[in-house]
């Protein structure tokens, strides 16, 4: 073949792509099943990502583990920490571990509707229209959906001729130059084949180095990424985190992670969905004052489900304030009651078609699926006309004239509380019970949501929406549902020893929330006092839920969230219930000055209980001890104040202990261990503190404390006139000055000098 004819051949192939690619296919299934089309450039947003070589193991809910990283990935991204990859660049990264000229394969994860399908389509669209990886050839896009549908052997040269036939005399000539060739295979979550790259005999078992060699879609798809086939071709799969375990000892060289909206990206995508800048602004406004919907809205998907439902509430001239849904089931209530209210007409016995839906749903979520095909639709007496205007969409399994069709529900959390409602409207109210009980000691997180929705279920505000179209929920199992909330929370707040106890504890704090039963709520952490979920990663949602429970019950004393990988947004969606608790851990989360500063506001609440408060290695500067030092000024409650492990210095100490000067000052005992404490700061220090009725233990260790700080701690010790311990370990003062501060415990009873 020439050149010329090659040259042809390629720009057909591009002509075929940029036609596939430029229209952005919406179902919009609140207009009748219509598919709605728009130009993929006006529409595209771009995505954050960036390059990640963390812990993959998945063990809980995809959306919500992912959600925990969402906000430390975001500000580590913000300070350069993390490399920001652009679609172009996913071949270029410096994280690339590719050897020169060897090829590379790259994995790009991403949570269900963070964009993965749609960046793999600007990427193809790109391509096909000269603005990116020029230096490849050729570039095959394949959908591990599609891949489903070929059951028999066959080699790569049929595979893509399959996808591509004007490609069929061109194949020889492409075979010649693998390093000018891009493979892009989209949703192995979707794959229902085992590709196995962990197991030591794969070699023998995924034989295929040659195009033209027949094999199974799984080995050629294998041999690309490990480049025993076409070696120095490039490969591109895409996954939700549920599969990317697979890949662990696959031959990628560079991991990615669609990090979804950040920042004003969330602002925008809603001036974009709505034409009506009022209802845009209306909308965002409410998401924004919700700490569950706002933190959702990183997620495209998400935002499209909030717009959806949320807009009609907003267009209305007269509309009920409260009665816009503020947890995610009457969210999602509402997003099926519009549902039924646009298709109710068009269904026959809609109640039994819903439920059988859910049904569907429910075995879905227990084995992990998300699509679906005419068989089950068969197995739950379902008819396909019914979702074309309805519950599910449907996904074209090939592009080609074959046209084989699966469906899939909007969003995996769609999927969740259709499954949810299901059960809550069919199961006998005698075994509702042991069904909960069973979802809820699962281990794999895939129940976690859909058990949040059940928990939701029994409000009354929530049930009204749908009874209108399903009736009347039973009592018996509202009833049911209640007391088994009810008992899981008293259950659990007694047993948080473990990881996993309290995972399950913070589960019930959510089946709580999602209740908005301020009575249940009391009811079951009435004799609650403290709650501990001590290294446990907590999200934004996880914070606002823990706010929500904490404001309705008085009775909780001690919150520890050491070590919580809580940071400043997750900070303020419990600023609310902060000042409530008298212990408050914080220690070892990356507040940093922002996260601090929420803290001071708590300090300054008039009704403000805390009196231990726990700041260590919050990442907290002398920058921030300002706003803090005037906290402390004014606060009459604090008794304990731990701010070892922050970067203070000399002048973040000398801010903080001016504060301490007050009369009225109830702190006891102070930690400023670690904290870059100088023999300068140390004579602020002693100066500050000889006025202070109060202090009786002083931790000052791990600091850079020489025999020029002696004799100003000499005078503090002496000062005090309640202090019965100061620690100065780990400092440089010699034995000389040891000795001389140690003598100072003869001169008063119950002393302690500890060096």
């Amino acid at each position: 073949m020439s050149v010329c004819s090659v040259l042809d051949v390629q720009q057909k192939h591009k002509e075929s792509l940029r036609a596939q690619t430029e229209k952005l296919r919406v179902n919009t299934i609140l207009m009748k099943g219509k598919v709605k089309v728009f130009q993929l450039l006006d529409r595209y947003a771009e995505l954050t990502i960036i390059s990640t070589v963390r812990d993959r193991t998945l063990v809980e809910h995809e959306l919500l583990a992912r959600g925990r990283d969402h906000e430390e990935w975001r500000d580590q991204c913000l300070q350069r920490e993390l490399e920001k990859i652009k679609t172009d660049q996913l071949f270029h990264s410096s994280f690339s571990r590719s050897k020169s000229g060897s090829g590379s394969s790259a994995s790009v994860a991403g949570v269900a509707g963070i964009g993965k399908t749609t960046m793999v389509q600007k990427i193809v669209h790109d391509w096909a229209t000269g603005k990116i990886y020029q230096n490849f050839q050729f570039v095959f896009s394949f959908k591990f959906r599609d891949l489903n549908t070929l059951n028999c052997s066959i080699n790569l040269s049929n595979l893509i001729v399959l996808f591509y036939p004007y490609l069929r005399n061109a194949l020889d000539y492409i075979w010649k130059n693998p390093e000018r060739l891009l493979f892009i295979f989209d949703g192995l979550d979707e794959f229902k084949c085992k590709i196995d790259f962990a197991d030591n005999c794969t070699e023998l078992q995924h034989k295929c180095p040659d195009p033209d060699v027949r094999c199974k879609v799984s080995d050629i798809v294998y041999s690309l990424i490990q480049h025993k086939l076409l070696p120095g071709c490039s490969v591109l799969v895409t996954t939700r985190p549920t599969a990317l375990h697979l890949l662990k000892k696959a031959d990628i060289s560079v991991w990615a992670e669609i990090l979804g909206f950040v920042g004003e990206e969330r602002k925008e995508y809603f001036t974009r969905y709505f034409e009506d800048q009022t209802v845009a602004a209306a909308v965002f406004k409410h998401v924004k004052e919700n700490e569950i919907l706002y933190t959702m809205s990183y997620n495209p998907s998400y935002c499209w489900i909030l717009g959806l439902t949320l807009g009609p509430f907003f267009t209305q001239t007269h509309r009920d304030p409260q009665r816009v849904p503020k947890t995610i089931t009457q969210l999602y209530c509402y997003f099926i009651y519009n549902i039924l209210k646009n298709h109710g007409r068009e269904i026959e016995s809609l109640r039994e078609v819903l439920l059988r839906v859910g049904q569907m749903a429910f075995h879905g979520v227990s084995e992990k699926n998300i699509v679906f095909t005419d068989g089950d639709l068969i197995k739950y007496n379902l008819q396909p006309s019914q979702f074309l205007s309805g519950f599910l969409m449907e996904l074209l399994e090939r592009e080609d004239s074959a046209r084989s069709v699966v469906y899939t529900f909007p969003h995996l959390t769609i999927q969740e509380f259709v499954a949810a409602l299901a059960q809550f409207l069919t199961v006998d109210p005698r075994n509702i019970v042991k069904l909960l009980s069973e979802a809820h000691s699962t281990t794999d997180g895939r129940f976690e949501v859909f058990l949040r929705f059940v928990a939701g279920l029994p409000s009354p505000r929530t049930a009204r929406v749908l009874e209108e179209f399903l009736g009347q929920f039973p009592n018996e199992t509202i009833c049911r549902v209640i007391d088994w909330v009810k008992e899981e929370v008293k259950r659990q707040a007694g047993n948080t020893w473990s990881e996993a106890d309290k995972r399950s504890l913070l589960n019930t704090m959510h089946y709580l929330f999602e209740s908005q039963n301020p009575a249940l709520a009391q009811q079951t952490l009435g004799s609650v006092e403290t709650l501990s979920f001590r290294g446990l990663g907590l999200t934004p949602i996880d914070c606002a839920v823990l706010s929500h429970v904490i404001r309705h019950c008085d009775t909780i004393k001690h919150l520890d969230l050491k070590d919580c990988r809580i940071q400043c947004e997750g900070l303020q969606r419990l600023g609310p219930a902060l000042h409530k608790c008298q212990d408050l851990r914080l220690g070892f989360n990356d507040l940093g000055d922002s996260g601090v500063k929420l803290v001071s506001a708590a300090l300054r609440n008039p009704d403000c209980k805390i009196q231990e408060l726990k700041l260590n290695s919050v990442g907290l500067t002398d920058s921030g001890a300002d706003d803090l030092a005037s906290a402390l000024s004014t606060n009459l409650s604090l008794t304990e104040l731990w701010l070892g492990a922050n970067s203070l210095g000399d002048s973040g100490v000398k801010l903080v202990s001016a504060a301490l000067r007050n009369p009225d000052c109830k702190i006891q005992r102070l930690w400023l261990n670690n904290v870059g404490l100088t023999d300068s700061g140390a004579e602020y220090l002693a100066c500050a503190l000889s006025t202070n009725p109060s202090l009786t233990e002083l931790e000052l260790t791990n600091n850079t404390l020489t025999d020029r700080s002696v004799p100003a701690l000499r005078r503090l010790i002496l000062t005090l006139p309640r202090l019965e311990r100061i620690r100065l370990g780990a400092n440089k003062i010699s034995s000389t000055g040891k000795k001389e501060l140690r003598s100072l415990q003869e001169a008063r009873l119950g002393l302690r000098v500890v060096m």
